[in-house]
């Protein structure tokens, strides 16, 4: 006789999972958040210590520095990340009657600038001080509104590529272009001088919790979003 097989064990559901994530995501964010509100001295310093290291290098590599500066100034601005998230808005209505999805990664895009501004206000963290500084930005440093505002617009977007079911090679380029998106404006931020390393990750951090979230909403109120939904077509 053969032995009956062992079935494969439950998936859990997918807002259980998502809970899970934004959990992780928020403590890590209120530590890091704590640590850079009392000024802990260990992240203080390493802060410092990158800082140094990098500006150096910026103020050394003339033709890295102003390739970064267009890169951050220009395509991975925070506005023009806001202006492709208001593109997919108008998209979702005007293709597919999307205006609930629509109106869900609108509201998510201007609450992830609220709450990045609200920290900035709150914590009034300085921005690194150079006697020769190769760029400047304004407003307090934590957290990094370019990486917050990138990871917020990406994941978001990715995620709605995965859920009407983009076929796998524009899913795969779009994963390969975000990953390049946000990991390398916040080096450039890093890299320019105008953060700290720290606020860059903290606005990925808060950035990955705002999507975590916003996604377990959307399924929440639409239970059928834990799963690929009909191909998008252009």
């Amino acid at each position: 006789m053969h032995s009956p097989p062992i079935d494969a064990p439950p998936r859990p559901p997918v807002h259980r999972t998502l809970a899970r994530s934004a959990g992780v995501l928020a403590l890590c964010s209120v530590l890091l958040l704590t640590l850079v509100a009392v000024r802990w001295s260990p992240l203080v310093s390493l802060d410092d210590d990158i800082a140094s290291t990098t500006h150096r290098w910026a103020v050394d590599e003339d033709g890295v520095t102003h390739a970064f500066r267009i890169l951050t100034d220009w395509v991975w601005d925070p506005w023009t990340m806001r202006l492709l998230c208001a593109v997919v808005v108008v998209w979702l209505v005007w293709r597919h009657s999307a205006w609930w999805t629509a109106a869900w990664l609108a509201v998510t895009c201007a609450l992830g600038t609220v709450i990045q501004q609200f920290l900035k206000t709150a914590v009034d963290r300085p921005r690194p001080v150079w006697p020769d500084p190769v760029d400047s930005a304004h407003f307090a440093a934590f957290p990094s509104g370019h990486a917050m505002t990138a990871t917020v617009v990406c994941g978001l977007l990715l995620w709605l590529l995965h859920h009407h079911g983009a076929a796998r090679p524009v899913f795969h380029a779009a994963v390969a272009v975000s990953v390049v998106s946000v990991l390398g404006v916040g080096l450039t931020r890093i890299w320019l001088g105008v953060h700290w390393v720290s606020d860059v990750v903290g606005g990925w951090l808060l950035g990955a919790l705002v999507v975590a979230v916003a996604v377990l909403v959307h399924t929440r109120i639409f239970p059928s979003s834990g799963t690929p939904a009909r191909r998008i077509t252009a």
